[in-house]
């Protein structure tokens, strides 16, 4: 078998592989043609000269493929060996390095007609496909796309067992009656995509089942159940094409929605918000309620106080729900998406923003808060808001918000920067710095009581390390960071509210809803006149 054949034999089974093939040699080089493939293990088939420079061509064909991407190599061929291709005589090479045998993997697990359809439909679109049922009839050869691989297995699981599932594989899981069997095995797998076929009441009996096994949350809330989009589909025909739809929207990391609703107005909806803290939440709130789609990024333990009214907290754990809406971690750009398509605002770790290249939000708000600038630059976004003490509006944002308390809070600056940071709290009932609560030492916070609780004065609110926090006066306690951060000397832990029971630690302040009015305004004020 020639090299060639070879390679084609290589790119029908999906299995990964580079091809170097010598472009251009000038002077004195080990070959002047030649061929050579390089698997994903680093072992060749054919020859590009031997020596260093195979060796170095090797090296690159392994990134190559690892990158996913073809690449021309040149170098020289030198005795002193400067150059990465070094060997004991003159001149020089190009060598052309293409990759094969990556086409995305659909794992179908179920062999009925929907899974059918859906063979047929991922067939045209490149995907080298695979199908496990239980029942050989189900099987059959004539079902499926010529190169459709079909496993067998004695019940579902044992198909299941048989199937290579990694961080690459999309999965479709369509059976009649054995999808409890399916997901159960399948949901723990690290995959790009894993699509449940049934109906809503049937996926909540599922979705029950499967927490009865102790399957983590974010594994369930991973599964896209029911499957597809909706485009009233009925036929299987019909069906596999909104399948096939959702997974390519998942493979290319898109949006989704229709193409006539691409319009710049409708991508303008896209917002970004540095910092999700109780300000952050209330600004995030008042978007998402005026028709925007809200993103938000923070530190992997946000030190936030206002926990109850504070979207960071998802990144604790459980969802975080304020007003009526839900805020929900999101680990990679494509939970964004799917996020955000059921109405629930992301909350990313991404303290520098590396995902706005995926996301390319119009707006970025840094809400972040710290008093000084934490890298937000006016190039992030067409449009880029900031609040508080620390930027100038005009160099590094659009448009920076007063967030100090009295007259001017709220006031949008195009130009300039907003008033000082005063260092001192704002007043509720009298009491300014004498409501904050701060850690006594450096150390782990341990708290005995919870946000809501009424305490008095000289109550232990908490223990840093062995050094207790007492209460400064009576009142409810609206902020408390949470449970086992460690904390320095001097920070804040939290705050006592003198109104008491008057006093709501469940809804977004008057600050924060200034603050988010502003933001809004700002940003159809900016999208007027800079994007029109």
């Amino acid at each position: 078998m020639n090299i060639f054949a070879k390679a084609a034999q290589l790119e029908e089974e999906n299995v990964p592989f580079a091809l170097a093939n010598i472009i251009e040699t000038r002077g004195s080089a080990p070959r002047h043609s030649g061929q050579m493939i390089v698997k994903a293990d680093g072992s060749i088939i054919g020859t590009v000269g031997g020596g260093m420079i195979e060796r170095y061509v090797i090296e690159q064909s392994l990134e190559a493929l690892q990158e996913r991407k073809p690449r021309v190599v040149k170098g020289r061929m030198t005795r002193s060996g400067p150059d990465a291709m070094d060997m004991d005589c003159g001149g020089a090479m190009s060598v052309f390095i293409d990759v094969y045998g990556l086409r995305p993997s659909l794992l179908l697990i179920g062999a009925g007609h929907v899974n059918r359809a859906v063979a047929h439909a991922a067939h045209v679109l490149g995907f080298d496909i695979t199908v496990a049922d239980a029942y050989e009839e189900s099987l059959a050869e004539e079902h499926f796309p010529a190169g459709t691989k079909r496993i067998l297995g004695k019940n579902m699981e044992d198909a299941i067992d048989k199937l290579d599932i990694n961080k690459d594989s999309f999965v479709v899981i369509a059976t009649n009656h054995q999808d409890q069997d399916a997901i159960t095995k399948v949901v723990d797998c690290d995959t790009r995509y894993i699509g449940l076929m049934a109906s809503r009441r049937k996926v909540q009996t599922l979705f029950n089942h499967l927490r009865k096994c102790n399957v983590s949350e974010a594994h369930i809330q991973a599964i896209h159940s029911p499957i597809g989009f909706n485009i009233g589909a009925e036929t299987p025909e019909e069906i596999a094409i909104s399948i096939m739809a959702e997974i390519l929207k998942v493979k290319h990391q898109s949006a989704g929605g229709l193409m006539k609703d691409d319009t710049r107005l409708n991508r303008n909806k896209l917002v970004l918000i540095r910092g999700a803290g109780d300000i952050a939440t209330g600004v995030a709130i008042r978007l998402k309620n005026a028709g925007f789609k809200v993103v938000m990024t923070d530190i992997s333990q946000p030190t936030v106080i206002r926990c109850t009214v504070s979207f960071a907290q998802c990144l604790y754990g459980k969802p975080a729900e304020v007003e009526g809406i839900t805020a929900q971690k999101a680990k990679s750009c494509e939970e964004v998406f799917k996020l955000l398509d059921d109405n629930k605002i992301p909350v990313m770790v991404d303290e520098d923003c590396c995902s706005l290249t995926s996301l390319k939000p119009t707006f970025v708000v840094d809400a972040i808060l710290a008093k000084r600038n934490l890298g937000t630059t006016r190039d992030m976004a067409p449009i880029t808001i900031a609040l508080g003490p620390g930027f100038t509006a005009g160099e590094d944002c659009d448009a920076v918000i007063e967030t100090n308390r009295g007259h001017y809070l709220g006031r949008i600056i195009y130009n300039g920067v907003t008033q000082a940071n005063t260092g001192i709290p704002g007043n509720i009932a009298g009491y300014t710095h004498q409501r904050v609560l701060r850690a006594p030492c450096d150390g782990i916070m341990h708290n005995h009581v919870k946000l809501g609780d009424i305490v008095e004065e000289g109550d232990v609110i908490a223990h840093i390390g062995d050094s207790p926090v007492v209460a400064p006066l009576g009142g409810m306690v609206r902020g408390l960071l949470n449970d086992g951060l460690t904390v320095t000397e001097g920070f804040k832990i939290g705050d006592i509210d003198p109104r008491g029971i008057e006093a709501d630690f469940t809804t977004v302040s008057d600050k924060a809803r200034a603050i988010g009015g502003s933001v809004l305004e700002a940003m159809l004020h900016l999208e007027h006149t800079v994007l029109n």
